[in-house]
């Protein structure tokens, strides 16, 4: 039989595809990045389950290291309040020498990174952000640990991007993965980890296919790190509860309208307090240091009289959520956790505000649920749903991520029955922040981290003006 010539045509013009580099490469990256992105996972869980641990260890040690010396109770907190003190201190000091990017939650560092903002200096960054952020976050102040973990998983991302950047867009993508494998190894949440590089980081992340799959495996394999360690239960057991009828739906919907206020204000105050410290403290380092010992030292004071309103607030949820106390005390804390919450990230210390934010959620939503069944006992049967559903709306609020919420929630819960009253919470919260002028809370960061543009006049006097070392 004679061959056809089309076939030959056929085997040629493959065999020259094949051999192209541009096939070629893509090929490579296609194989080679997913197996980085896993190892970018596995190290991040490694960092994120020490980091874990030193926080833990660091905040009992704290509290017990004057046990043995028998002191008097106002001699024994006034030693912890000065331990606390030099323990922001000491970490604002060693962020602002050697990895100024390492203050705040550090999201938005790893955001800007995202769209070749800034460059991710790791061999800096990751000892800094992990002793800084240990210190911080352990000595009492209102701080969670996911934001650093997102940027700790972003830096590991770069330190192997060193090895692959032959690859196309592998800065890119590895950062990413190891942002999404942060997340979920902090919150026993995989798929938070993911959802949240897809839609917070949306206008950062670059999409295809490959990337996504990336950020998928980075966040499995750094999970699977993490339940190696800790087990597989949810990071916050919930009692048993039942699932609220479809009648009740409204409620839930004005509750995530309520939120979707709350949550624009919320924002709007952290980012006027962040530029109000700004100015008060004028980039001279003596004076963030002594913001720094200022905030240990307070926080450190309310811990002892009133543990509820310091802390990042884990174990309040759950407390709270188990044994739920009267409105009145349930929106008193709100208040007061409020405002802590917001003093503490505008400090720019080291820290996070997930947890925070989530036992904000928390507070609000169980009073909101208390009143519910004492006004439309019909309706609600167990006040501690409308928590749950909260823990998400005000996330989604000031985040702006609505599934990311709801996901996080659920993981963190293991509360897959309550899906349709967090829908409509988070996006009624979504909704309404929208409409009323309501900004995502890490865009207007990273926008409040960019330097300004200086016109002739300003540079030439920046230039002629001495550099303060203070």
């Amino acid at each position: 039989m004679a061959k056809s010539p089309n076939l030959k045509f056929f085997k040629t013009a493959l065999r020259k595809h094949r051999t192209s580099p541009k096939l070629l490469s893509a090929k490579h990256d296609y194989i080679v990045l997913p197996i980085i992105s896993a190892l970018v996972g596995g190290m991040t869980g490694l960092m994120i389950a020490l980091f874990e641990a030193a926080v833990l260890w660091t905040d009992a040690q704290r509290l017990q290291i004057f046990n043995p010396l028998a002191l008097p109770p106002a001699i024994n907190i006034l030693f912890i309040m000065m331990l606390s003190g030099a323990m922001v201190g000491f970490a604002f000091w060693l962020t602002l020498r050697f990895a100024p990017e390492a203050s705040g939650s550090g999201i938005t560092h790893i955001e800007g990174a995202l769209d070749d903002m800034y460059d991710i200096r790791w061999r800096r960054l990751l000892p800094v952000k992990l002793v800084a952020g240990t210190l911080a976050i352990s000595s009492g102040m209102i701080f969670g640990r996911a934001g650093p973990s997102i940027q700790i998983g972003g830096t590991v991302g770069r330190m192997f991007a060193d090895t692959a950047k032959r690859y196309t867009n592998s800065t890119h993508i590895l950062v990413a993965a190891g942002a999404a494998a942060g997340l979920a190894a902090a919150f026993n949440a995989p798929l938070a980890g993911i959802l949240f590089v897809i839609e917070e980081m949306r206008p950062h992340f670059r999409y295809n296919m490959t990337s996504i799959k990336c950020v998928t495996l980075a966040a499995a394999v750094a999970t699977i790190v993490m339940r190696a360690f800790h087990g597989q239960d949810a990071v916050m057991p919930i009692v048993d509860f039942d699932v609220p009828p479809l009648t009740s739906l409204w409620l839930f919907l004005l509750l995530g309208s309520i939120f979707g206020v709350i949550g624009v204000y919320f924002n709007r105050w952290i980012i006027s307090s962040t530029k109000l410290l700004k100015r008060k403290q004028n980039n001279k380092m003596h004076r963030i240091i002594l913001t720094g010992v200022f905030f240990g030292c307070l926080f450190a004071l309310l811990q002892s009289f009133a543990p509820d309103i310091a802390g990042n607030g884990r174990d309040l949820m759950v407390r709270m959520v188990q044994d739920p106390s009267a409105w009145v005390i349930l929106v008193g804390l709100f208040v007061l956790r409020l405002m802590g919450t917001i003093a503490c990230f505008a400090s720019g210390a080291p820290g996070g505000v997930f947890t925070p934010m989530l036992t904000l959620g928390t507070l609000f939503g169980l009073a909101y649920g208390v009143i519910a069944a004492e006004l439309f006992p019909s309706f609600v049967d167990e006040p501690i749903v409308y928590a749950i559903a909260g823990m998400g709306a005000l996330f989604a609020a000031t985040v702006r991520a609505p599934v990311t919420g709801i996901v996080l929630v659920v993981e963190m819960t293991d509360s897959y029955e309550l899906i349709l009253p967090l829908l409509i919470t988070c996006l009624g919260a979504t909704f309404v922040a929208q409409a009323i002028g309501g900004k995502p809370l890490y865009a207007e960061l990273l926008k409040l981290s960019l330097p300004k543009e200086a016109g002739p006049e300003e540079e030439k006097e920046r230039l002629a003006t001495p550099v303060s070392v203070n």
